[in-house]
C-alpha cells in the first residue's frame, strides 16, 4: 500500500479526513495491521481523562436525581435520560477494558472493567468472554449464535416450525427488543452464565451477582431503597434503549455482510459487516466513538478515543459508506437475512417475494423450537 498512514508520517492526533473518497483500497491482514498500528497503543493522559469527564458527572447526575425526587418525577426521569446515556459512554470504558485496549495495564484494565461493569450489571469476564466470540464470527453465517441478535435467513425462516417462527417474530419485534429487552437483558439475563461457560468465566458471574446485591444495598443506604429503585430503573432503561439500538444498527443494516464460514474473509466483515454510524458530535461522545464499528472490528486493540482518528487516518476506510442516524430508522424494519440478494429484508419484502398460504397443522410445542438463551440478543457493543 502507498498510501499508508506510517508510511506518509500520518500522526494519530489528524481529526479529519480529506473529501476525496477514492475507490476502496484492497488491504491484506499484513497492510492494514500496519495502518492501524500507530493507534493500538493505549494513552494513559486520555484514558484518565475519559474516566473523569465521564464518571465525576454520572456521579453528579445521581445526586441531581435524588434532589430532583423531592421536585418532580418528570424531572428525575428527564436527568436519567442523560445519566443513561453517560452510562452508555461507562459501558464503551468497560468494553475496551474487555478488549485490553484502553490501559496498557491488564491489571487496570481489569479493575476499571469490574467497576463500570457493576454499573452496567454487566459481569466483566463473562461477558468479554461472549463478546470475543462476536468478534471470531460476526458476519459468519455458520457460527451465530453467541453475543449477536438472533438472525435468521429466508430459507431458514421458511423451513422453521410455527413455534419457531412465532419466537422469531416476537425477539425481533421492536417492542420486545428496545422497549422489554433492557431491563431483561441487564436485571436477569446476565445474572445467569451461559451454558457453554466455563471456569472464571462463569465464576464471574456469581462474584457480580454478589457485587451487585453489596451496592444496591449500600446506594439504598444513601438514598432510600424506593428512591434508588425509582433513579436505577429509568437511568437502565434509558442506556439499555441506547446501548441495544447501537448495538442493532451496527450489524443490522440492509446491505451488512453475512456468508458462510467456508468464504467468510474477517477483513470483509469487519469492513463490510460493520456500520460507519455517523452521529452528532454530542451523541458520538456519549456513544464513545463505538459508531465507527467498522474500525473497532479490524481491530479491537483501538480504544475508542483513537477510533475516529484511525478512520480519518487512510483511503482504506474513506469509501466505507455512512449510516446516518435519519437513515439508521429505517433498519428497524428489517428481519431476515436473503441469501439471493445478499441484503437483509422486511417483512414487507418477505411477504411480496416469498411467502405462501399457511397450511401447515396445530403442532405441540417442541422445546427445540424454543429459541435459546444466546438467540435472545447481546449486550451492548
Amino acid at each position: 500500500m502507498t498510501e499508508m498512514c506510517y508510511i506518509r508520517g500520518l500522526h494519530p492526533t489528524m481529526s479529519s479526513a480529506p473529501e476525496m473518497t477514492p475507490s476502496k483500497p484492497q488491504a491484506t491482514i499484513s497492510e492494514w495491521k500496519k495502518i492501524v498500528a500507530p493507534f493500538t497503543v493505549p494513552s494513559i493522559p486520555r484514558a484518565t481523562w475519559q474516566i473523569v469527564n465521564t464518571f465525576v458527572p454520572y456521579a453528579l447526575l445521581w445526586w441531581a436525581m435524588y434532589w430532583s425526587l423531592s421536585v418532580s418525577y418528570w424531572l428525575t426521569l428527564a436527568i436519567a435520560a442523560v445519566t443513561g446515556l453517560l452510562l452508555v459512554r461507562v459501558f464503551i470504558m468497560f468494553h475496551d477494558c474487555g478488549h485490553g485496549s484502553f490501559f496498557k495495564s491488564k491489571r487496570a484494565n481489569s479493575v476499571l472493567g469490574f467497576i463500570s461493569g457493576m454499573l452496567t450489571f454487566t459481569p466483566y469476564l463473562h461477558w468479554t468472554w461472549q463478546h470475543s466470540v462476536h468478534h471470531q464470527t460476526s458476519g459468519d453465517l455458520s457460527r451465530r449464535g453467541d453475543g449477536d441478535i438472533w438472525t435468521m435467513t429466508v430459507k431458514e425462516f421458511q423451513e422453521a416450525s410455527p413455534t419457531r417462527r412465532f419466537f422469531y417474530k416476537l425477539i425481533r419485534n421492536p417492542i420486545t427488543l428496545f422497549v422489554v429487552g433492557p431491563l431483561a437483558l441487564f436485571l436477569i439475563h446476565q445474572r445467569f452464565p451461559s451454558p457453554r461457560a466455563k471456569g472464571k468465566d462463569r465464576k464471574s458471574v456469581m462474584i457480580m451477582n454478589v457485587a451487585l446485591v453489596l451496592m444496591i444495598v449500600g446506594l439504598s443506604y444513601v438514598f432510600g431503597f424506593k428512591n434508588y429503585v425509582l433513579m436505577q430503573l429509568p437511568v437502565t432503561m434509558f442506556a439499555g434503549i441506547a446501548g441495544i439500538w447501537m448495538f442493532y444498527v451496527q450489524h443490522q443494516y440492509e446491505d451488512v455482510y453475512w456468508e458462510h464460514r467456508e468464504d467468510w474473509d474477517y477483513t470483509t466483515a469487519a469492513l463490510e459487516g460493520s456500520s460507519f454510524y455517523k452521529l452528532p458530535k454530542i451523541l458520538q461522545w456519549f456513544t464513545g466513538n463505538i459508531g465507527f464499528h467498522h474500525v473497532h472490528h479490524l481491530s479491537s486493540r483501538i480504544p475508542n478515543y483513537y477510533l475516529e482518528k484511525c478512520h480519518n487516518s487512510h483511503p482504506m476506510f474513506y469509501s466505507i459508506p455512512p449510516l446516518t442516524f435519519w437513515k439508521s430508522l429505517k433498519c428497524i424494519n428489517l428481519r431476515l437475512w436473503d441469501e439471493s440478494d445478499r441484503k437483509l429484508i422486511s417483512w414487507k419484502e418477505y411477504r411480496q417475494r416469498y411467502a405462501q398460504p399457511v397450511t401447515a397443522k396445530a403442532e405441540e410445542v417442541d422445546p427445540a423450537d424454543l429459541p435459546a438463551p444466546s438467540e435472545i440478543g447481546p449486550g451492548m457493543s
